[in-house]
């Protein structure tokens, strides 16, 4: 096999990657005394012979996130954690509210502690959600779509165009990875424009996320934290990364 040969500058941003587990463009800057326009080039090119993983704005380990287990393997993950994350995100959920429930264990989570009440409406494209929700008094909207086995959901145009002519109070919403620097991230690229549209067909947003997904960077750049209002998670995250995502002007709630 030929042996990969670096410039200085790129084993030192490897490197650097590796033992940071993520980096971004005005960091390399910085760091290197390098344009902008140089940075992005030396994160191509590690990005290209498969060194690191580009995400909008800079680059992330290829071990940062391993691909995500299908959600049935992971719901046994956390589990104490996720049903306090989901009391809290529940009662958030006021009377008289349309709120869309995303895929995902911690979502689903949230859809059980809600399913005995009748006073809210739930739009969803999650397969579990309207199963645990079917016997339920409450009104459940259904978004079509490509379904997407190991999540069991919907996404795509279909699932686009239906939210297109929605309108919710709150979107609950899990996610694979949430950093103060590389924002929102999942691990699954034609799943992102789903994924965007969810978030913008709400008035509030609110992640759901244990400990686990916090400081986290997966490949595919979903959204700034700009875009959420507030953080729902577990009492064992980080305190210097829960103050960091809270100076952004995001609500934290530990559960």
């Amino acid at each position: 096999m030929t042996k990969r040969i670096f410039h200085p500058r790129l084993q030192q941003i490897e490197r650097y990657i590796s033992e940071h587990r993520q980096v971004t463009t005005s960091v390399l800057c910085t760091s290197f005394d390098i344009s902008e326009a140089t940075a992005r080039r030396d994160l191509d090119q590690l990005a290209a012979l498969g060194s690191v993983l580009r995400v909008h704005g800079g680059a992330v380990a290829i071990n940062a996130a391993p691909p995500e287990p299908p959600a049935l393997q992971r719901s046994l993950w956390q589990k104490a954690e996720k049903q306090r994350i989901a009391q809290a995100a529940a009662n958030l959920i006021v009377a008289g509210e349309t709120v869309f429930i995303s895929s995902g264990t911690t979502a689903l989570a949230v859809a059980q502690n809600i399913r005995t009440r009748s006073d809210i409406t739930v739009v969803t494209n999650s397969l579990p959600v309207l199963n645990c929700l079917a016997d339920s008094n409450l009104d459940v909207i259904a978004l079509g779509g490509m379904f997407r086995q190991s999540e069991s959901s919907y996404i795509g145009h279909l699932a686009v165009q239906s939210l297109a002519e929605l309108r919710m109070s709150k979107i609950i919403f899990g996610i694979r990875g949430i950093d103060a620097i590389q924002g929102l991230t999942n691990d699954y690229l034609p799943e992102t424009m789903t994924d965007r549209a969810i978030l913008s067909a709400g008035k509030h947003v609110i992640i759901v996320a244990d400990h686990t997904k916090l400081g986290r960077s997966a490949p595919a750049f979903v959204a700034p934290l700009s875009a959420i209002d507030i953080l729902v998670t577990d009492t064992n995250a980080d305190s210097a990364l829960c103050n960091a995502i809270a100076n952004i002007g995001v609500q934290v709630i530990q559960a």
